[in-house]
């Protein structure tokens, strides 16, 4: 068995990719009009990455060290970031089922999902950045 330290690592990812990847196929979905099934894509790509979100902060919040000093404030501001980019994706994920459950996705409530959307990608990327920062900065030996 691997320690427990190691599945924060193991599953960051796969949020990163999946909500990002979400966001391309919405923002393609724009470009190529009649293909539907890009918006579609967008959708499922949106919620997995929302649930997959949810174990990746957990295990970041549980399993990962204790630092203090300049590391420990970049870890608290990455835990920070994490809840909010969670947050944002949840709101985000409701309000793209919402529309597609109401059959309101070819209405004008598309453009404030797209927004949400491109805040939550935005809020990834933050998040990200710290993330990696704090790894190579502090915990990586060179």
């Amino acid at each position: 068995m691997f320690p427990t330290t190691e599945f924060h690592p193991m599953l960051v990812h796969f949020p990163i990719a999946l909500l990002l990847l979400g966001l391309l196929a919405d923002l393609s979905s724009i470009v190529f009009r009649k293909e539907a099934c890009l918006s579609r894509a967008g959708l499922y790509l949106l919620v997995a990455g929302t649930l997959f979100a949810i174990p990746t902060v957990l295990s970041g919040i549980l399993f990962t060290a204790a630092l203090s000093g300049e590391a420990g404030d970049l870890k608290e501001k990455h835990e920070t970031f994490a809840l909010v980019t969670l947050g944002a994706a949840i709101v985000t994920s409701a309000f793209r089922i919402y529309l597609v459950s109401a059959k309101k996705e070819g209405t004008s409530l598309k453009w404030p999902a797209l927004a949400l959307y491109v805040i939550t990608s935005g809020l990834v990327a933050i998040t990200g950045y710290l993330g990696g920062t704090l790894v190579y900065r502090y915990m990586m030996p060179l």
